[in-house]
C-alpha cells in the first residue's frame, strides 16, 4: 500500500544581509619596551617603565593620592595658601582688636590660667572656708607673663595654678552652667519640663549677676575704690555662691524625695553654704575693699590713697559685711526657689 503523493513544498531561503558589518577585533596593549613612546604615541609607557612599584596600598612614586598628590608642591596652590593664611591672621587681629575695646582679652586669660588640683582645692575652699589661712595673694615681681618690658619693680598677682586664693572664672562660669542643666534635670524628673525652661533659668542667672556687679561697682565708686583688675575680680567672685546653690538643691532633691528644697534638710543646707559662701567672701574681697594701707604694700595691692581715714574705712568694712551676708542671703534664696 503506498501512501499518496502530496504536493512538494518550496524550497527554504535564508535572509542575506544587505549590508555587511565588520565587528573590530579587541587586542590587548602590547607589553611595555624600551621605546621612547608607546604604540599609541603617548608617553605614558615611558613614564610606568621609570616609576617603581611602592609599598602595598601606595601609588607609584611613594605617594598615597597617585598624580593628584603633587598638588600641595604647585605654585597656585602655595600661593593661595599663602593668602588664606595672610587673611586668616588679618581678621584674627581685627577680631582681637574689636574685643578689646570691651574685654582685655590678655587680662581675661590669666583667669582661665588652672590645674585640675586647683579646681578640686578652691571647691573645697568654697564649702569649707572655716580653717584656712592665709587668705592673701601672693605676688610675683618683674614681668608678668605675656608682657615685655617688665622691670624688677612691676608686680602682678600669680594666676590661678599658682595661688589657691586668686579668683578664676572657670569654677564660675561651669558652675553656672552646671546649675542650669541641674534645674532642668529636676524639672525633668518632675514630668515639668519644657524646652524654654533653658532660657528663663539661664535669663535668672544672667540677671542675678549682672544686679550684683552693678551693685558692687555703685558701691566701689561711692567709696572711691578703684583698682586695676577690680572688675574681673568681682565678676569672678560673684560666681562661686552658684557652688554652694548647686549643692543645696542636689542633695535637697535627693534627700526628700523631688519635693524641692524645703524642709529641715533643705533649710539647714542653705543655711550652711550661704555661711561658707559669706565667709569665703569677706576674707577674699578684703583684698580689695580693705587693702592694707603701709608703705610696704606694692603693686596691685595698694588701691587707695596712703592715709585712709578711720571713718572711710568704717563705711568699706560696713558695705563688706552687707554685701557678703545679707546681698548674699537674698540672691542664693532667689536661685534655689528660682
Amino acid at each position: 500500500m503506498q501512501r499518496a503523493a502530496y504536493g512538494q513544498s518550496p524550497p527554504l531561503h535564508h535572509p542575506v544581509p544587505q549590508h555587511v558589518s565588520t565587528v573590530p577585533q579587541l587586542r590587548s596593549p602590547p607589553p611595555p619596551t624600551s621605546q621612547p613612546q608607546g604604540y599609541d604615541g603617548s608617553p605614558y609607557t615611558q613614564q610606568q617603565q621609570h616609576q617603581q612599584p611602592g609599598p602595598q596600598g601606595q601609588a607609584p612614586g611613594g605617594n598615597f593620592f597617585g598624580q593628584y598628590g603633587n598638588f600641595v608642591n604647585d605654585p597656585a596652590a602655595q600661593i593661595a595658601q599663602q593668602f588664606g593664611q595672610q587673611a586668616f591672621r588679618q581678621g584674627t587681629a581685627l577680631l582681637e582688636q574689636n574685643v578689646n575695646r570691651f574685654v582685655n582679652v590678655s587680662a581675661l586669660k590669666h583667669y582661665f590660667n588652672v590645674t585640675n588640683s586647683y579646681v578640686v582645692n578652691k571647691l573645697f575652699l568654697v564649702l569649707f572656708p572655716w580653717r584656712h589661712k592665709p587668705w592673701t595673694r601672693r605676688q610675683g615681681g618683674g614681668a608678668a607673663p605675656g608682657v615685655a618690658g617688665g622691670s624688677p619693680e612691676a608686680w602682678y598677682f600669680l594666676p590661678p595654678r599658682d595661688d589657691i586664693n586668686s579668683p578664676d572664672m572657670y569654677i564660675p562660669v561651669m558652675s553656672v552652667v552646671t546649675y542650669i542643666f541641674v534645674r532642668t534635670l529636676i524639672a525633668g524628673l518632675q514630668g515639668k519640663f519644657q524646652p524654654e525652661l533653658f532660657g528663663s533659668i539661664a535669663a535668672t542667672a544672667l540677671v542675678v549677676v549682672i544686679l550684683e556687679i552693678m551693685g558692687l561697682k555703685l558701691g566701689c565708686y561711692l567709696l572711691n575704690i578703684s583698682e586695676r583688675s577690680q572688675l574681673l575680680d568681682l565678676v569672678a567672685y560673684s560666681g562661686y555662691k552658684f557652688v554652694g546653690v548647686i549643692v543645696t538643691i542636689a542633695i535637697s532633691e535627693i534627700v526628700n524625695g523631688g519635693k524641692g528644697t524645703g524642709g529641715w534638710v533643705g533649710w539647714s543646707l542653705f543655711v550652711y553654704t550661704f555661711l561658707a559662701n559669706s565667709l569665703f567672701l569677706m576674707r577674699s574681697l578684703k583684698y580689695v575693699l580693705l587693702p592694707e594701707n603701709n608703705e610696704q604694700n606694692r603693686g596691685p595691692m595698694q588701691t587707695m590713697h596712703p592715709i585712709d581715714s578711720r571713718a572711710k574705712r568704717s563705711q568699706r568694712t560696713q558695705f563688706l559685711f552687707g554685701y557678703s551676708y545679707i546681698v548674699q542671703a537674698f540672691l542664693m534664696w532667689i536661685l534655689c526657689r528660682a
